[in-house]
């Protein structure tokens, strides 16, 4: 690397690096004594399937870089061997925290009542039990594979539970050891409830199967047994040049993630020599790819305990949604949104309006065409039985399905076949991109002629991560946002050119050029009288442009304030560079999603929102929409917004010019972000004269 490339990579703070970073922040919720204990719980199984995505997606990537001997560093200036040899040793100590963690709540939770009971603890009475469950409800379900004698070796799916055993032979005459696994299927129950004089006892289904594995094989002794659980590549790429095919495409994506080469051994902790290092040739993984862990393994499931009934004291209270401000529930909806915009703040505001708007239009005689775009949605989705009644109701339905979203995709596939049997337009996607803007659109016959409703946001059409993520989504009849809409989704679904947008900002062809646009305009207008400021609000940034951008704003005086959850590459507080820029995250009840960008402009105030983040696979890579708010009244809403995500001294995070965080010093009153907005749409809830939504069924329209 040259003098100047060390520079330049010095300014950077690397991708994957950052990513466990934020991981540690949810981490330090768990571990917070703050929290009631089954909420910790959460915190520790999302650091859990975080943990599991990233290695089949990043650390999997990294090393299929690595053995292509690819060794162009990236703008932090690390090879892919540099960053998996930083993200292993990062990572195992995060998991070690984790481990020590889950140990001190279930430790705690003991004391109210709910222990998860191990095998050493087992009681006459729950052994008797247990065997009993074994050999009643487990045993035949389970499938012994010898490791040893079948050939072609079975393949384990990943991130599945299994239970390894060594076997002696218990006859006279000598045979060598065996080696047998016993994959935990999917459909057990992870926690067996058992009799307990101190409150409700479960037992982990893995450690009975270990316990009582013997069973399953008479004449055999079991030497040994250990819990493990294989991560595997899935960082496949879905072809889709052939658009015809994707179809097929990406159900053999689906399939050869199940085939892919481990990436990641975690087993049980001190196993028997012999069988770890079976596993780890039989594996082909190095010494650092082995995570030996001192508990439970796949922390994910932790859900199940953080859920379970009857320990209301040991969770966070909820905080229902309220009716989204201007919206009443027995009123006309779009009537409403052709008075004015409408904002919607979730979780803090109900998701029912969307869902409700979609249902009416559905239904509506005077309504032709409805086009939607599907990035994610809930598994029993009423956005999809609407979309369905409505092409049952011989409207015109489009909807763009997007069968690339990672993980998703098997669900995606039934969708959009669901909803091609019921009659409606199913757009696969458009090949060489993912579609990630969020956009509705409704056409509708009125009075005065046709009218197109639209709804924005920043998050999916997903009414179950309504309730969990933090969104911003925007009702409008604004003609020109309308027919940019509607251009939008022209160009979805044919071979339109690029047209000139109205207000929309669309990537890959214009959003990246749009905000930089806005970031300049700011260093031009700002003065040391009347510095500029920008405030932006994200997920994450990592796109170099966009970080060089801000470090120019920077040095020319604009006050840089910015929000962002998750990776941060920028390096903020660096003289002659950065010195302008702060960076703070919030990590609190809900997973903060919504993209709110504001620039000063001289007074002239500019507000926008966006489904995409500042990442190159979002600005290049992805259909994506950057759309003003323009109504006054909304845009100092989300202005307010912003300074108190930028206010808040009890869940935020300040990052440092090193890459580490600290939390904020509490200076005066405490300041939390989402309390304080789940209060206000309360509050205004109660000043409309509503406590909760009461939205009444809607029946088909007479003849």
């Amino acid at each position: 690397m040259n003098k100047n490339s060390k520079k330049t990579a010095e300014h950077y703070i690397n991708r994957e690096l950052s990513w466990l970073e934020f991981n540690d922040r949810v981490l330090r919720q768990g571990l917070s004594a703050d929290l009631p204990l089954l909420e910790r719980l959460k915190f520790f199984a999302i650091v859990g399937s975080n943990l599991d995505e990233a290695f089949m997606i990043r650390v999997a990537g990294l090393m299929q870089r690595r053995e292509a001997d690819i060794r162009r560093r990236d703008p932090s200036g690390m090879t892919a061997a540099e960053q998996l040899t930083a993200f292993a040793k990062r990572a195992r100590r995060l998991v070690d925290e984790q481990t020590a963690g889950i140990r001190e709540v279930l430790a705690g939770l003991r004391e109210h009542g709910l222990s998860v009971v191990e095998r050493g603890e087992w009681t006459v009475g729950q052994k008797r039990a247990l065997e009993n469950h074994f050999l009643k409800e487990i045993a035949p379900v389970l499938t012994p594979l010898a490791m040893d004698s079948l050939d072609p070796k079975p393949l384990l799916p990943g991130l599945q539970l299994q239970v390894v055993a060594l076997l002696g032979n218990g006859k006279k005459e000598k045979q060598p050891d065996r080696i047998v696994v016993v994959p935990v299927p999917g459909s057990f129950a992870r926690f067996i409830p058992v009799d307990s004089d101190s409150g409700v006892a479960l037992v982990r289904v893995e450690e009975v199967i270990a316990a009582y594995l013997g069973l399953l094989f008479p004449g055999w002794r079991v030497r040994a047994t250990a819990v493990f659980r294989v991560t595997r590549d899935a960082d496949v790429a879905i072809t889709d040049d052939d658009v015809d095919d994707l179809l097929e495409s990406v159900a053999e994506a689906i399939l050869d993630r199940r085939r892919r080469a481990a990436v990641r051994l975690e087993i049980s902790a001190a196993p028997d020599p012999r069988l770890r290092k079976w596993l780890v040739e039989w594996l082909e993984l190095a010494a650092d790819e082995v995570y030996e862990i001192d508990g439970m393994l796949d922390a994910s499931s932790l859900w199940r305990i953080a859920d379970w009934p009857g320990f209301d004291t040991l969770k966070t209270p909820d905080w229902p949604p309220q009716p989204p401000q201007g919206m009443i529930d027995q009123e006309d909806l779009f009537q409403l949104i052709r008075e004015e915009d409408r904002l919607l703040v979730h979780p803090y505001e109900s998701f029912e309006p969307v869902m409700r708007l979609l249902d009416k239009a559905a239904d509506d005689p005077h309504v032709l065409s409805i086009k939607q775009t599907l990035y994610r949605t809930s598994g029993d989705s009423p956005i999809i039985r609407a979309l369905e009644r409505a092409a049952g109701n011989g409207k015109e339905v489009t909807v763009l399905v997007e069968l690339k979203a990672r993980f998703d995709e098997a669900r995606n596939v039934n969708w959009a076949k669901r909803l091609e049997d019921a009659g409606c337009h199913v757009i696969y996607g458009i090949a060489g991109f993912k579609t990630h803007a969020k956009a509705l659109l409704i056409i509708r016959r009125e009075p005065h002629g046709i009218r197109r409703y639209v709804h924005l946001s920043t998050g999916n059409y997903n009414d179950r991560t309504a309730r969990l993520y933090s969104d911003v989504g925007l009702l409008t009849a604004d003609r020109d946002l309308a027919t940019d809409v509607a251009n939008f989704f022209n160009l979805l679904t044919g071979y339109s050119d690029i047209v000139g947008w109205a207000k929309l900002a669309v990537a890959p062809t214009g959003l990246r050029r749009r905000v930089v646009d806005l970031i300049r305009r700011e260093m031009k207008v700002s003065t040391p009288e009347s510095p500029g400021l920008i405030m932006a609000k994200m997920n994450s940034l990592e796109d170099p442009e966009m970080c060089s951008a801000l470090y120019e704003a920077s040095e020319a005086g604009v006050r840089i304030m910015l929000n962002i959850r998750g990776i941060c590459c920028l390096r903020p507080g660096v003289k002659k560079l950065s010195s302008n820029i702060e960076v703070t995250s919030i990590v609190d009840r809900y997973l903060e999603h919504a993209r709110i960008f504001y620039f000063g402009n001289a007074g002239h105030e500019e507000v926008y929102l966006s489904s995409a983040d500042w990442m190159r696979r979002n600005l290049n890579k992805r259909l994506e929409l950057l759309f003003p708010v323009s109504q006054p009244k909304l845009r100092r809403r989300l202005i307010t917004m912003l300074e108190t995500y930028f206010a808040d001294n009890v869940k935020a995070y300040r990052l440092l010019s090193d890459g580490t965080y600290e939390r904020v010093k509490r200076r005066g009153s405490a300041v939390r972000a989402q309390e304080v907005l789940y209060h206000e749409a309360v509050e205004a809830a109660k000043a409309a004269g509503q406590t909760q939504l009461q939205f009444q069924p809607l029946s088909r329209p007479k003849e």
